[in-house]
């Protein structure tokens, strides 16, 4: 009996021990559970109490640029490959990268001078609701200002603004009236005419050499004629539709003249060595309407430079989406203090000495 009471007596402090336990590590886990609910709630606090999200982008020289956590995308449509519009893009990227560092994404496409390529182009920019539009010269601003009137066009490289948004009477200094602005490349026909009257004083028939396609052009030449007249001087004027024709016309335009000008037309841009070929066997001075031109198959310029009139229009692209300023009044943007340059080879080639006062064009590396 007392084997059996102490048995009893074992297996009842037994089961005590056990439920002791059992109560021991509920409390703990209890405790761990309390823990974690701290942890957890300790994080939240965190999150909650951070700085609200903010994009420090990179700029081009590896310093922070605050953009208020805002990012962009901007869609550029470029005419086509020459120097001077390949310039221009340079520049108002170079500018918004160093605003932006990373921050600032750009999808640049080229028409490779097909007009209704540009018009397919700004389409997929509006599609993709791109912040802002780039134009890259005259049709590539015109097809843009068809495919939007809410997205922000800039243009460059685009010599008369007036011409082509059709609005004559525009004044370029109190800016379009609508979601359009930008650069322009624009140089006073007077001073190529003054160019033509230094460089061959006895000069009586002068020829004009442009795309009958580029609104631009056909403003430059008329502009350039006038001034010229006023001098007493002849012109002629040739053009051609693309540049399948160029090197006929150029020949044509040669016969008898005692110098050929060209403005800033992109097609004959792209083509300077027809120009070329044709016109340095024949000894002609060819005036340019840009240096990209000139040093690529011409004699002279009055130059200004592609690479900061985009810079200056990748200015402009910052205050609009940045600091909010309203495109519609913004003023058109111009270069300032244009520089003669000649192409030292071609002078050389056709015997020609230039006077004092011009800058030889750096050769292309």
């Amino acid at each position: 009996m007392k084997n059996l009471k102490k048995l009893l007596a074992l297996l009842l402090a037994l089961v005590m021990c056990l439920a002791l336990a059992a109560c021991g590590e509920n409390a703990g886990g209890a405790d761990d559970a309390s823990d974690g609910a701290d942890s957890a709630s300790t994080g939240d606090t965190a999150d909650d109490a951070a700085a609200p999200d903010t994009t420090e982008a990179d700029d081009a020289d590896g310093e922070e640029v605050s953009t208020g956590g805002e990012t962009y995308t901007i869609g550029i449509c470029q005419l086509m490959q020459h120097d001077a519009l390949d310039a221009a893009t340079q520049g108002f990227q170079d500018a918004l990268t160093e605003k932006l560092g990373d921050a600032v994404t750009f999808d640049l496409q080229n028409a490779q001078g097909d007009t209704p390529t540009c018009s397919t182009i700004v389409t997929g920019f509006v599609s993709n609701g791109y912040d802002l539009i780039l134009a890259n010269a005259t049709p590539a601003l015109q097809a843009a200002m068809s495919a939007t009137s809410d997205i922000p066009i800039l243009g460059t490289s685009v010599t008369d603004y007036a011409t082509a948004l059709n609005a004559p009477d525009m004044d370029a200094a109190q800016g379009t009236g609508i979601n359009v602005c930008g650069t322009s490349d624009g140089v006073s026909a007077q001073l190529y005419a003054d160019l033509v009257r230094e460089l061959v004083p006895d000069a009586q028939n002068v020829s004009i050499l442009y795309c009958s396609a580029e609104a631009n052009s056909v403003l430059q030449a008329e502009q350039f004629q006038a001034c010229m007249e006023a001098m007493g001087a002849t012109c002629t004027v040739y053009t051609f539709a693309d540049s399948n024709d160029m090197q006929s016309v150029v020949t044509s335009a040669i016969n008898g003249c005692d110098a050929l000008y060209i403005p800033t037309d992109n097609t004959a841009a792209s083509n300077m060595t027809i120009v070329a070929n044709v016109c340095q066997p024949a000894g002609i001075p060819v005036i340019c309407g840009e240096e990209g031109m000139c040093g690529n198959g011409g004699l002279a310029t009055v130059s200004i430079s592609y690479y900061d009139i985009g810079y200056m229009c990748g200015e402009q692209a910052y205050e609009i989406l940045v600091n909010g300023a309203d495109i519609s009044t913004m003023p058109i943007g111009y270069s300032e203090n244009p520089v003669k340059k000649y192409n030292a080879d071609y002078a050389a080639a056709i015997g020609f000495e230039m006077p004092e006062g011009f800058e030889a064009i750096a050769a292309a590396e």
